[in-house]
């Protein structure tokens, strides 16, 4: 198949395609498509936390002083620890 490319789609399209996903239960599908359905699933939820992780960030560069900053880090780096344990 080649080298892995990425693509963008709208947040929206990606938010409506994990509540159709999550919406169809996978014990209920074919072999197969029970494990396809997982991966994809997984993959968008993945997604999801490392764009909640990089809006965490962005908390931490745009803080307007150091409390508003401090707040923010400590966002940032629960929200880094939650994905690690996910993994």
């Amino acid at each position: 198949m080649g080298t892995a490319k990425n693509v963008m789609i709208p947040l929206s399209l990606m938010e409506q395609t994990i509540d159709l996903l999550e919406s169809i239960e996978g014990h209920s599908l074919d072999y197969p498509i029970s494990c396809l359905h997982e991966l994809v699933l997984s993959a968008f939820y993945e997604k999801s936390r490392k764009m909640d992780l990089r809006e965490s960030y962005a908390g931490i560069i745009f803080a307007g002083d150091d409390e508003q900053r401090h707040d923010a880090r400590m966002k940032y780096l629960f929200d880094k620890r939650d994905i690690k344990h996910r993994q």
